[in-house]
């Protein structure tokens, strides 16, 4: 809508030129924002607003612009870097452990927004970049995930490329510290998944528990608005109990659908037929290891027209 005000206002062939170039590094422009805030609310809001000061541009200093990217690159990290630095501190009193807002691939309205998604952007990846200051994670993602090289990360953040080489140098060691350790296959990631929802819905003790490595953990994210658990929830006899309570709690009222979130084999939790919770997991192709679950309705609030597919787990 807010476009649709702008474009109103300008002369057609100017208009026709700028809304054609900014909309050909749009996705870009997203993928770069929603890896930094990790909130698509967030990284909408940011994208719009790189578009307004794109927009403001006079003739004469567009004219100066030989690299439309590079320029709306700079300034989409910029305003990512001062976004985020707001955002660290308004997670410090996140009531529960925080997790990003997922990205479900059932969205066909905004598939554009997947065009970028080919690097990693799992909920753990995600989840590890929050350890990550403003700067380092800009200058991390733009370099290792975006190819850009030293000078022009330099330029978008205003520091030396020596800065910037050191900023890289430290994230990458503390991201490779906190990697997932295994490569594993999508069709192993699913089967994993699959046979979760199975145990998951029966509640069976046993076999719950067979799923998890000795040292799994689980994270939940309620937002302090709904019920989950208040930390990180660790070994899988505790974990197996939690989702063996549950299915004992809602039983026939529980159902699971298999989507793509954040890129990986994913899974929504449906009760009574409404969208309850996603759960994502990182495993070694046998067990799980690390499991990912997001009941925050904030973070949900995209999703939950969605209605229970007739087909699902």
């Amino acid at each position: 809508m807010l476009f649709r005000l702008i474009i109103m206002n300008i002369p057609d062939a100017t208009m026709m030129n700028r809304l054609q170039s900014f909309t050909d590094h749009r996705p870009r422009l997203f993928g770069i924002a929603y890896r930094m805030l990790a909130s698509r609310a967030e990284a909408e809001d940011l994208v719009q607003n790189t578009y307004l000061r794109w927009h403001a541009l006079t003739d004469e200093e567009l004219l100066q612009i030989r690299e439309p990217q590079a320029w709306l690159v700079t300034v989409i990290s910029r305003l990512c870097i001062d976004r985020l630095r707001v955002l660290k501190r308004e997670r410090e009193n996140y009531t529960g452990p925080w997790l990003p807002e997922p990205m479900i691939e059932v969205d066909s309205q905004t598939p554009e927004l997947m065009a970028e998604f080919s690097s990693d952007v799992s909920l753990a990846f995600l989840t590890m970049l929050e350890r990550l200051s403003a700067e380092e994670r800009a200058a991390f993602l733009l370099h290792q995930v975006f190819d850009v090289d030293y000078p022009e990360v330099a330029g978008m953040l205003g520091k030396t490329a020596a800065a910037c080489r050191q900023l890289v140098h430290r994230a990458k060691e503390r991201v490779l510290q906190e990697k997932p350790r295994f490569a594993v296959s999508r069709d192993h990631h699913r089967q994993l998944l699959q046979r979760f929802s199975l145990a998951a819905q029966s509640g069976n003790l046993k076999e719950l528990s067979a799923l998890f490595a000795d040292d799994a953990q689980m994270i939940g994210d309620g937002g302090g608005k709904i019920a989950s658990v208040n930390r990180i929830l660790h070994g899988a006899a505790r974990i197996a109990r939690l989702y063996h309570v549950v299915a004992r709690t809602y039983p026939q009222r529980m159902q699971f659908v298999e989507v793509s979130i954040n890129g990986e084999p994913g899974l929504l939790r449906f009760i009574d037929g409404k969208l309850d919770a996603t759960i994502s997991i990182v495993s070694d192709g046998e067990k799980i290891l690390d499991l990912y679950t997001i009941r925050n309705p904030d973070k949900l609030q995209a999703y939950q027209g969605m209605t229970l597919p007739s087909q699902n787990i």
